[in-house]
């Protein structure tokens, strides 16, 4: 039994990781704010193995004395994606930089922090913007910024992973529309219909599912892959907006696309990724873009409100 803490654990991914653990046999800790009332850990309290604590990730003598009790640190509470930061950028400074600084400098060289960061930090370029781990970072929003300065950190810590994800979809108890897979397939089973600025730009994609697998693959295979950064997304799905609204209308035949010819994307992302180096290391998606298309169709017959966002 290895004892974790799950910072923001209640979030989004952690409702899909956190149960993992247990079912691993993992002791896990968690501390979230709940700031989005969600009680999407709830079926857990029944497990002796989970604790759970109501806090600020902020709180620098709270931190330190659940980091002092665990193994493994998988650090998950933050501001996430580009338009909560810019709306509310000191928080997000805040939570997603000088919080995660704190957490470092409690931990000992023993211990062990798997960390995920983001592939957004590859910026954007031509169409033959092929990116592996190696490739220059050119961040554009201040949640990828910010995360290539805590990567930047982490790395210099031996016994750490960190996991560049890809764009995250899938259900999940504690839900997002705002992703990107996520809010389409939203607009195709609601409005039928969605408007595409600069349609072509690329990004990659992978279900939370298999971003719950990678955290535990990365813990089982923990010496032989620390102190490396990995991108983790599905290899076949490098796609541009107007080609994902096309898998979404394969399974949804009346969902209409249309192509802006003015305006602007905020999110300027436009990327291809490898995803070579964590495949490996033996790792393989079990969960297609199809998979969480068809998953999410099933999902929003009980979700038509919009609280399940970020913002």
């Amino acid at each position: 039994m290895v004892k974790i803490l799950v910072t923001g654990g209640a979030g989004y991914l952690g409702s899909i990781v956190v149960p993992d653990l247990l079912e691993k046999g993992h002791k896990v800790t968690v501390i979230d704010n709940f700031i989005y009332r969600q009680s999407s850990l709830a079926h857990l309290c029944i497990n002796k193995n989970f604790q759970l604590i109501r806090g600020d990730v902020r709180n620098k003598e709270l931190i330190k004395g659940l980091v002092e009790k665990n193994d493994v640190i998988i650090p998950l509470a933050a501001l996430v994606g580009a338009p909560i930061c810019s709306q509310d950028p000191y928080n997000a400074e805040s939570i997603n930089h000088d919080s995660i600084i704190n957490l470092f400098n409690y931990i000992s060289k023993s211990q062990i922090i798997i960390m995920p960061t983001t592939n957004s930090a590859y910026g954007t370029g031509d169409k033959n913007n092929f990116c592996t781990e190696e490739s220059p970072l050119r961040p554009i929003s201040k949640y990828a910024v910010d995360k290539v300065k805590i990567e930047e950190k982490l790395l210099n810590h031996e016994n750490s992973i960190s996991f560049r994800l890809a764009t995250v979809f899938g259900m999940s108890p504690r839900m997002r529309i705002d992703l990107l897979v996520n809010d389409f397939v939203y607009r195709a089973v609601y409005d039928k219909s969605v408007v595409l600025f600069e349609s072509s730009f690329k990004r990659n994609y992978i279900h939370i599912r298999d971003v719950s697998r990678v955290f535990i693959h990365g813990l089982e295979k923990f010496s032989e892959m620390k102190g490396e950064i990995y991108n983790v997304g599905l290899s076949n799905a490098n796609l541009s907006k107007l080609e994902l609204c096309k898998k979404i209308k394969e399974q949804i035949l009346e969902f209409q696309i249309v192509e802006a010819k003015i305006g602007k994307d905020p999110d300027q992302r436009n990327y291809i990724v490898s995803n070579r180096k964590i495949e490996e290391t033996g790792f393989r998606p079990q969960y297609s873009l199809e998979d969480g298309i068809k998953e999410l169709i099933k999902g929003y017959k009980m979700i038509r409100v919009s609280d399940y966002k970020n913002i």
